[in-house]
């Protein structure tokens, strides 16, 4: 978001120098700079000991592509927080362990993604009321049913990591 009038009190901004970060917006009133701000979310792929990836459908997004846990970060949560969170809510899981995977701007809805990818045993998969089917897929036919990989996608480069550090390909 680029602000053109201050949150706090309204007044018109003007821009002002801000050190390196050049002209950016500032209010006289407030003293204050309001840099662009913009969402962040976590989003985490979740592996079980078999091999298998969780893949989401949630037909408000697609319906006929699958998704990855994903979910958007709450203030004063972290990304890993808000990782082990979605995982429960979306699909009723809890992860033994979780693997940091990278950051991925997604520029159609300005939003900085924290990925993951996220390791539990295999069980039932138990979905919230935003899901509205999941299912354990074996890594190698995830890539054909997920998203395509184009910029902004974060999966594709998240399976890669995970199927270089698994399988060596």
């Amino acid at each position: 978001m680029h602000y053109r009038f201050c949150p706090e009190c309204g007044t018109k901004l003007a821009y002002k120098k801000a050190g390196d970060d050049g002209n950016v917006p500032f209010c006289d009133v407030c003293s204050r700079f309001w840099f662009p701000s913009f969402s962040c979310c976590s989003i985490v792929m979740v592996v079980n000991e078999y091999d298998e990836i969780a893949l989401l459908t949630q037909l408000y997004q697609s319906d006929k592509y699958k998704c990855f846990v994903a979910g958007y970060i709450t203030p004063g949560e972290t990304a890993e927080e808000a990782a082990v969170r979605e995982v429960r809510e979306e699909i009723g899981l809890e992860l033994d362990r979780l693997e940091y995977a990278g950051t991925y701007w997604f520029n159609a809805k300005e939003i900085l993604m924290h990925g993951f990818i996220g390791y539990t045993s295999k069980k039932d998969l138990i979905l919230s009321s935003e899901v509205d089917a999941a299912e354990w897929v074996p890594s190698s036919q995830v890539e054909g049913v997920i998203f395509p990989d184009r910029p902004g996608n974060a999966m594709h480069p998240i399976y890669r990591q995970y199927m270089l550090q698994k399988h060596g390909s």
